[in-house]
């Protein structure tokens, strides 16, 4: 009888982890930001202060409610040079405003982590690893690059996109189109075509793949919310390759 009493007990425990298990997300995204070193210190900080901005937005907040799980797993991360990648806010679930500005204000509050060259090919690869710590089931999976220059670090970024598409991510862009990059880094910030067909055409990728362009980082805060809400808003398909640009009033053009 005690060894019986003892197995339910056992059961019992095992069955409480402690914590209550997430619900399932409508998705996952790693939100990567570049702060390498053609990013000066006023352009950083428009940056972050445009994520937070992005998260509390009505747009995504809305987006999230509409759909089924109304809820999105997001983990934010900032990367530069090849070895350098850092995770700034773990992955949080966020299912409406109190959760949202909780992490917008962990993201306010962290230190800038680098300022080296820009790995895109690394950033891509730190954050399919990321994944795997993931605590929620999501049947789409996003990567979201943000980054004003071309890859100067580590592998071929297309080896790594390629392997990120094969593995069933997305890999969504916002191109930062830097015109006074810091210390001078203007071949870096305006290769040959522009940034925009650079994104385009080696690091966007996967089903419903998206590019959104702003012309300078006073406009990243209002690009970013448009962008996260079409990432929450667009279900999965076919892979569509687009360049969405923003006119000056900072609406979304298609």
């Amino acid at each position: 009888m005690k060894s019986a009493l003892a197995a339910v007990l056992l059961l019992a425990c095992l069955a409480y982890s402690g914590e209550p298990r997430a619900a399932d997300a409508d998705l996952q995204i790693v939100l990567a930001a570049d702060v390498s070193r053609s990013i000066d210190d006023g352009e950083f900080d428009l940056q972050r202060k445009g994520y937070a901005a992005a998260l509390t937005d009505p747009r995504v907040l809305t987006a999230i409610q509409a759909r089924a799980n109304r809820a999105i797993g997001v983990c934010f991360v900032e990367w530069s040079g090849e070895e350098e990648q850092q995770v700034v806010v773990d992955w949080t679930e966020i299912r409406d405003e109190e959760d949202a500005a909780t992490v917008a204000a962990a993201i306010l509050a962290a230190p800038r982590s680098f300022m080296g060259r820009t790995s895109i090919s690394a950033a891509i690869d730190f954050s399919i690893a990321r994944f795997t710590a993931a605590k929620w089931q999501a049947a789409r999976r996003i990567i979201d690059i943000s980054g004003d220059g071309t890859n100067n670090s580590g592998r071929p970024v297309t080896d790594a996109r390629d392997q990120a598409i094969a593995s069933g991510v997305t890999i969504n862009g916002l191109a930062i189109v830097n015109d006074r990059p810091n210390l001078g880094y203007s071949a870096h910030t305006q290769p040959p075509g522009g940034l925009p067909l650079y994104y385009s055409q080696n690091v966007i990728g996967g089903p419903n793949a998206f590019l959104i362009v702003v012309k300078d980082f006073n406009s990243f805060a209002d690009a970013m919310a448009n962008k996260l809400a079409k990432e929450i808003d667009v279900a999965g398909g076919a892979a569509d390759q687009r360049v969405s640009w923003l006119d000056a009033g900072g609406s979304l053009i298609e």
